[in-house]
């Protein structure tokens, strides 16, 4: 890393940049049926095993016929000589003559233009078509247009989507090769902390953050092991970190990672393997831990809700993709709206602010606060719509001013 922003504070950019430049991606392949694929990520390149199209094709309803037949000045009148439907026998014509044709049926042997049928008229088997400017090949999909046999279909790495899994359909393929699931543990540190279901004590509060972890990680299709609550001690870390090498391939925790004298993430994670850094010029979040157990990636979360939602987006989720093997991966998008009302902040860090976005009548974006940007207010997560990004060296915002935004329905990319 390179630039320091404070004193051991590391720019967003920076922190950012170095967890990736850090992370290996999984190479253990599985086989999974097709309809099982959706959301995983192509452990090897797919190969089209033929042609696709398979063979010359109309793409309109009309007739097919020969472009040297036709004329651009005035009507043309052809003899129709049959019909093909798709799925149909391949049929033959000849000078002056064309043939009924469907959507996806074959072309015949020597045509090699469609007109659509709105473009002519019928007089028993004599065809009437429009005068116009036309090219040969209009209306024609051609064999092999999509994909010529040989060609890579879809590339080893990337995350495979609804589309993906039609194309797969249309090369018969029947199962697949994937990377295995990426297997993250994950854990609360706190003596305070209960689960869901338990009496509360004085002084203690339910733990929200696993559930929260949970949930972004099975959202991204990985396998998620939940280590439950581990006490703030040594040894209990110590512990929880020995039974995450033997299960995962990343750990995530939150809580622990600050510098109080309960806080013992950094230590035990540096007695067990390496810390790399651990303070991130922004807001909220920035007590982050990046380090390593061995081969095992260990990310210590701030143990405030909302701070673990900022520091999971912005840096695990990437992460977190480039270690499950996929080829491609992308920070949250940004978008530009204008900021309905003043917005406060000092310039020195990177704020991600809560905030609701709309579009008014004109159709132009604006984004407001949702209020009090209090680390532990989870209820403003519920109630935003995106994050307002305000850049490190930015101060406070006017209302006017333009700002940039992630929004929360793009945030899992």
């Amino acid at each position: 890393m390179t630039k320091k922003t404070t004193t051991q504070w590391t720019s967003v950019e920076d922190a950012r940049d170095f967890i990736l430049s850090r992370i290996s991606a999984i190479t253990d392949n599985c086989r999974v049926p097709l309809r099982g694929a959706l959301g995983g990520v192509l452990g090897e390149d797919v190969i089209a095993p033929f042609n696709v199209p398979g063979y010359d094709n109309s793409a309109m309803d009309g007739y097919a016929c020969r472009f040297a037949d036709l004329s651009a000045n005035e009507e043309t009148v052809l003899r129709q000589t049959g019909a093909v439907f798709a799925g149909g026998a391949a049929v033959t014509i000849g000078e002056g003559e064309c043939a009924r044709i469907m959507t996806g049926a074959r072309i015949p042997t020597a045509a090699d233009i469609v007109i659509p049928q709105e473009e002519t008229r019928t007089d028993g088997d004599n065809i009437y078509m429009t005068a116009a400017a036309r090219k040969a090949g209009t209306h024609v999909r051609l064999a092999g247009e999509d994909l010529r046999e040989g060609d890579v279909a879809l590339a080893a790495g990337k995350l495979c989507m609804p589309a993906d899994i039609g194309l797969l359909a249309s090369l018969g393929v029947v199962e697949i090769a994937m990377r295995r699931r990426l297997r993250v543990a994950f854990f609360s540190t706190g003596d305070e902390l209960k689960s869901p279901g338990m009496v509360l004590e004085a002084g203690e509060i339910y733990d929200s953050n696993r559930h929260t972890i949970f949930a972004m990680l099975n959202r991204m299709g990985f396998c998620a092991i939940d280590l439950g609550v581990v006490a703030d001690s040594p040894q209990a870390l110590e512990q929880a970190m020995d039974t995450a090498m033997q299960t995962a391939d990343v750990v995530i925790s939150s809580g622990g990672a600050s510098v109080g004298e309960a806080d013992f993430i950094r230590p035990v994670l540096a007695a067990r393997g390496e810390v790399l850094f651990w303070k991130v010029a922004m807001r909220p979040g920035r007590p982050l831990a990046y380090g390593k157990l061995g081969d095992i990636d260990f990310f210590g979360l701030p143990g405030n809700p909302v701070s673990v939602m900022v520091c999971f987006y912005q840096f695990v989720q990437a992460a977190l993709w480039k270690r499950a093997g996929r080829l491609q991966v992308q920070q949250p998008p940004l978008w530009t709206a204008t900021a309905s009302t003043a917005i406060r902040k000092s310039s020195g860090r990177t704020e991600y602010q809560r905030g609701i976005l709309w579009q008014n009548e004109n159709g132009e974006w604006y984004v407001r606060s949702t209020g009090d940007q209090g680390s532990g207010i989870l209820s403003s997560m519920t109630q935003a719509n995106c994050f307002i990004v305000l850049e490190e060296s930015r101060g406070g915002v006017v209302a006017g001013e333009q700002v940039q935004v992630q929004l929360f329905d793009l945030l899992n990319n």
